[in-house]
């Protein structure tokens, strides 16, 4: 039987509009041959690592956009911001991991943002991310004009998809289980380690002749992705699993809902869902 999705839902536009809202008047990102022509091409850059997502617009800008979508869903108005951290709370059952998924490609088409990674609190919701994206792939090259795409499971023994995830022109969505993910993280800094702390380092911080000698960590930093954290009051839960997932972005560290930008609320109910956008 063949799944068929209403992509007219007005809460789930809503939703992804406030995300797609918080920044407006970045420019949009140009693609292909020109993208490599040059360091600096709206929502992407380039280094010696690969393509990654730049975001053009300051702080200032981004904290108007935020309160003219807190403003038109009647959401009491933030200040300043506190990093650029976006959370949304949906009703279980509601579609969240379709918002978010949308999200994504609707994100790539209005400034070319291509890194996304999203972090999930248990196998069991990675393998259910994974299904849905199997299941959605046809309804959103149908909405968005056949965007190519690659989606993985980051594994420790499979370096050569976080490369690519750094390389590629495409739209890249890397999931990550945050249980498995902070096994490979270390307990401290790099910089407070010493040669023999270093040499026991797991495989994304330690140096790697696969990777031209580079830490893979590095190449996914690189791609200043954007981090979508499916449940965060799940998986922010240790000291440890916060410093995961900062170590994923390379500028600001995400440290999910607890400071919210963008809250969206569906219902009144006590029971939701939420998710955290962050990174750039």
């Amino acid at each position: 039987m063949k799944l068929k999705f209403d992509p007219s839902l007005q809460y789930q536009q809503e939703a992804i509009n406030a995300v797609v809202g918080a920044f407006e008047g970045q420019p949009f990102a140009q693609t292909g041959a020109m993208a490599f022509q040059s360091i600096q091409i709206g929502g992407l850059f380039q280094t010696e690592l690969g393509l990654g997502n730049r975001l053009n617009i300051g702080d200032e800008d981004i904290l108007r956009n935020v309160q003219t979508v807190q403003e038109a869903n009647e959401i009491e108005k933030v200040a300043a911001l506190e990093g650029r951290e976006f959370s949304i709370e949906m009703e279980t059952g509601t579609g969240k991991t379709y918002v978010y998924l949308r999200t994504i490609f609707e994100l790539n088409k209005t400034y070319g943002f291509k890194k996304f990674i999203i972090v999930v609190p248990s196998v069991a919701i990675r393998e259910g991310v994974l299904k849905s994206i199997d299941v959605t792939k046809e309804h959103f090259h149908t909405l968005y004009d056949n965007a190519p795409f690659d989606h993985f499971v980051y594994d420790s023994k499979r370096l050569g998809k976080v490369r690519q995830f750094a390389t590629s022109n495409q739209i890249q969505i890397m999931v990550i289980n945050i249980q498995s993910f902070q096994k490979d993280v270390a307990d401290k800094d790099l910089s407070e380690m010493t040669e023999e702390e270093l040499k026991k380092l797991n495989v994304i911080n330690r140096e790697n002749d696969r990777m031209s000698g580079r830490r893979p960590i590095e190449f996914i930093q690189a791609a200043s992705p954007i981090v979508i954290i499916d449940e965060p009051q799940s998986v922010d839960t240790t000291e440890k699993s916060r410093r995961a997932i900062g170590n994923l972005i390379r500028w600001r560290r995400c440290v999910t809902a607890r400071r919210i930008a963008i809250p969206i609320t569906f219902s009144t109910s006590l029971i939701r869902s939420r998710l955290t956008i962050c990174g750039l």
